[in-house]
């Protein structure tokens, strides 16, 4: 083999640091505080902070491969969690509150973390599992006001006033040393760990800038919703600091007032987050037109569920604002697809370019798709049903510390996502369900999620989740379980019309029931498990 001369540059998170010491330093960084007033400073103050951080953890005794864990919100002092702890050699694992505290001790624990990092607002939640914590021997607290910390633990601004920033050195480590630790949902069994090198990580948020997927650059302003806590926050706060772009991180505040002050102030380009928190912020809309001026927001990408198609339309034909539908997984870091129109989807009809739209989209660069049916690999004809299979830099080739799921990981390297999906001659995946949750009727395949989605584009619908019931002539059927806006009324016989004109008559839902909320995972998915415990003694007539 005749090697090639290229040098051998090594793809780490602290070269991604060392640019934005470089070239960014009069960039702007800005966090809401759980008071709701705004800190800001610039990429120089992160970058210097940053770097007192990575010497401040070393002198803790952090060393190469140790696991630093995270509890806190979108934060200025996250963002420097995310960058001071890689470079320390460390491995920066964040947990997300939002579980239940037996979940996260077992989490630590399994992870075997050494240094805590808390956000004061959380810090009632770390109580709840603390004493269950077996490995943690340091506890930081990201404090904002003069308050003393409580007793044992560390004031983050104490601990960085003590460090000093000369005993820095950027790391020259090896790419496929591990960074970054994210732990799936756990709605299968017990949580699982995705552990991420730096050369996955620099590769993801290089992928992520591109103009097919997120596009990004200096001239952007990102403000991400999608919490820091959950997957990386898709991967944002790296790409966005790789890009140079100005960052506007919403702390705790999430709700829709909040954020839309957020996105009118600041001028935001780019935001990202889950169908809820876009739902209730485009009600807010609705309920004030022409109050608010949005007009910088080019993109919002909406990720974590589907996004019904309703929404999208809404958003663009109301506000002016192009939603962008992606879709990935924890395993994978988790960009595994974007839903950008390209060039030959544009000649199609309106509503043709809407279906597309709401499909998960084709690949992002070097995510290589294919789809399993039960006699081998599906054709690419948008029709023909299969799992889901990835493989990619970026996607993990077997789950941190447990033999638990190695069936999900093939021979080359493929992931098995459990999705089922059709894959069009355009490379477009559409997700028809997860493995669980298509519902068999006669022998026929019935597909929850569209169910879901049209459902969900009811003006009076706020949620619908569509789970299978045991039947004893068709062996399962559709119940559509309905969470309506505040305000509105409809009858199970207003939605089966609104279904009928799209849907083959079987795939109709036999029976509608009205509830007050639909249980939701930590990450703000359906939790289809909840429901069916819930409507398990379900009879239809």
């Amino acid at each position: 083999m005749l090697e090639g001369l290229s040098q051998d540059y090594q793809l780490t998170i602290p070269a991604i640091l060392k640019r934005a010491d470089e070239l960014y330093g009069e960039r702007e960084i800005v966090t809401r505080r759980p008071d709701k007033t705004f800190h800001r400073y610039t990429y120089a103050d992160f970058v210097s902070r940053t770097k007192k951080l990575t010497v401040a953890l070393k002198g803790l005794g952090v060393e190469s491969g140790d696991r630093v864990v995270t509890l806190a919100w979108n934060t200025y002092q996250h963002l420097e969690a995310y960058f001071g702890v890689p470079c320390s050699g460390g491995v920066v694992h964040t947990l997300n509150p939002r579980l239940h505290e037996d979940d996260l001790a077992y989490i630590v624990n399994h992870a075997e973390d050494k240094v805590m990092m808390v956000d004061e607002p959380l810090l009632p939640v770390f109580e709840k599992f603390r004493e269950n914590s077996e490995t943690i021997e340091h506890v930081i607290v990201f404090n904002y006001g003069d308050e003393p910390v409580p007793d044992g633990m560390i004031s983050y601004e104490e601990l960085l006033e003590g460090a000093d920033e000369n005993d820095f050195e950027y790391p020259e480590f090896d790419e496929r040393q591990a960074a970054a630790l994210c732990y799936t949902s756990g709605t299968t069994g017990r949580p699982k760990g995705a552990l991420y090198s730096h050369r996955g990580v620099v590769l993801h948020s290089m992928m992520s800038a591109m103009g097919n997927a997120f596009s990004l650059s200096d001239n952007d302003v990102v403000l991400p919703v999608v919490p820091m806590f959950h997957v990386n926050a898709w991967g944002i706060p790296y790409t966005a600091t790789l890009t140079g772009s100005k960052q506007v991180l919403p702390g705790q505040h999430l709700d829709p007032a909040s954020l839309i002050e957020d996105y009118e102030q600041e001028k935001v380009t780019f935001t990202a987050g889950v169908p809820t928190v876009f739902l209730a912020m485009l009600q807010t809309l609705d309920q004030e037109p022409g109050k608010h001026d949005l007009s910088a927001l080019h993109s919002m990408v909406i990720g974590g569920a589907a996004a019904p198609k309703g929404v999208i339309k809404a958003y663009k034909e109301r506000h002016g604002i192009e939603v962008i539908h992606a879709w990935g997984m924890t395993e994978m870091d988790p960009i595994g697809s974007v839903a950008h129109v390209t060039p030959e989807i544009k000649a199609l009809p309106e509503e043709e370019q809407l279906e597309y739209k709401a499909k998960q989209g084709y690949p992002t660069p070097f995510v290589e798709v294919r789809a399993r049916g039960d006699e081998g690999f599906v054709p690419w004809d948008g029709e023909t049903m299969g799992e889901l299979e990835v493989r990619g830099p970026s996607i993990i080739k077997s789950y941190f510390n447990t033999e638990e799921g190695d069936d999900k990981f093939s021979e080359g390297g493929w992931f098995r996502t459990g999705d089922i999906v059709t894959i069009d001659k355009y490379g477009f995946i559409k997700i028809t369900d997860r493995d669980k949750d298509l519902v068999k009727s006669g022998g026929e395949w019935i597909s929850s999620v569209e169910l879901e989605n049209a459902l969900m584009a009811h003006p009076a619908v706020a949620q619908a989740a569509v789970i299978a019931i045991p039947h004893e002539k068709w062996d399962e059927r559709p119940l559509a379980v309905i969470v309506l806006k505040e305000g509105e009324s409809v009858t199970a016989d207003d939605l089966r019309e609104h279904l009928e004109s799209d849907f083959a008559k079987f795939w109709l839902p036999d029976a509608y029931e009205f509830v007050e909320e639909i249980p939701q995972t930590a990450t703000g998915k359906f939790l289809k498990m909840k429901l069916r415990e819930q409507f398990q003694d379900y009879t239809l007539a």
